[in-house]
């Protein structure tokens, strides 16, 4: 996959047919050719990826279309990053494929993290102007949701949802995940049960992974290489915010490189560290104003501001206004 290209899955729009979407009125409402479907393959960025998802929420008013079409992963078998998963011997190694080899589809990064009694799975877009429309969020939480029980061969209960949006169809969401349910967050996160990592897949099939991983691997290390460092270091900081600052340093060995040897190749580039810092923490506010409730000074500890006064003056000189006006005006 190039930088901004996603490649749709074969038989999507079929799918999306099956599911009651009227898929000529959704691409002639997301601004995309009516042909799409019958292109070999069809591409999109991610601005056009998100328009197909949002003109599917506006054409079909099923405020559940987007849990049953993540649904679907239950039977769905050509997808080599789902077969990586499937494949795996237990939930968490499956979590942890998905984790590396997700953004060989398209330019999403999914990260698992365990603490505590915990094992959070995050999702987030990389090349995104915009937050990702909620149906494309409730799809992708419901597939994940299913993948493990499809794997696991029963029935999980997440222990908590967590989503980047204000209060909307509570009710529906909490019958299909079975769980808390948090809106207003800083991330979209599926919480597990860190104990549920170890349960067993009934899918397990180590020959065919055996098979999979070198090509997945070789994908892989062909989309780094391409990779501008500019990027990879702006993912590194997005990642990073959850409170309190991200030094240089970190970032630099995230990225396995000196911080001396960062300075210098994003100076080539064309750009600086404090400036890639400021991009982040901009689209990051930008989105959570937009999003979410979350009182500014919640927003400037996330973008490790250390005053609420610090965070209103650079939101000043990015927008010309204040958070506040800016959230109620935008």
């Amino acid at each position: 996959m190039r930088a901004d290209q996603i490649p749709l899955s074969r038989g999507l729009f079929g799918r999306l047919a099956e599911l009651g979407l009227d898929v000529p009125a959704t691409l002639q409402r997301a601004g995309l050719p009516v042909d799409l479907p019958q292109r070999p393959p069809p591409m999109l960025s991610t601005a056009q990826f998100f328009a197909l998802w949002q003109a599917a929420a506006e054409v079909n008013a099923d405020p559940g279309f987007g849990l049953r079409l993540g649904d679907q992963v239950r039977r769905l078998d050509h997808d080599l990053v789902l077969l990586s998963a499937l494949h795996s011997a237990n939930l968490g190694e499956a979590l942890l494929k998905l984790s590396r080899y997700k953004r060989l589809t398209c330019p999403e990064e999914l990260s698992l993290e365990e603490r505590g009694d915990e094992a959070t799975l995050s999702l987030r877009w990389m090349l995104s102007a915009n937050h990702p429309p909620p149906l494309l969020i409730d799809s992708t939480c419901a597939a994940m949701l299913a993948l493990a029980e499809r794997g696991s061969g029963r029935a999980l209960r997440l222990k908590r949802l967590e989503l980047t949006r204000r209060p909307a169809q509570a009710e529906l969401l909490a019958a299909h995940f079975r769980c808390e349910l948090r809106f207003n967050a800083p991330r979209d996160v599926l919480v597990f049960q860190r104990a549920d990592l170890a349960l067993p897949f009934v899918s397990r099939d180590d020959d065919r992974m055996a098979a999979l991983l070198p090509e997945l691997e070789a994908a892989l290390r062909e989309q780094s290489a391409s990779m501008p460092l500019r990027d990879k270091a702006w993912n590194a900081l997005a990642r990073g915010m959850r409170g309190g600052r991200l030094r240089m340093a970190q970032v630099a060995d995230a990225l396995h490189l000196s911080t001396r040897t960062l300075q210098r190749r994003l100076g080539e580039s064309g750009t600086s560290y404090q400036q890639l810092l400021d991009d982040v923490r901009r689209h990051l506010a930008r989105h959570l104003l937009d999003a979410t409730d979350l009182h500014p000074g919640e927003i400037a500890f996330l973008l490790g501001f250390e005053e609420l006064n610090s965070f209103h003056r650079a939101f000043r000189q990015w927008e010309g206004k204040t958070p506040a006006r800016w959230r109620a005006t935008g």
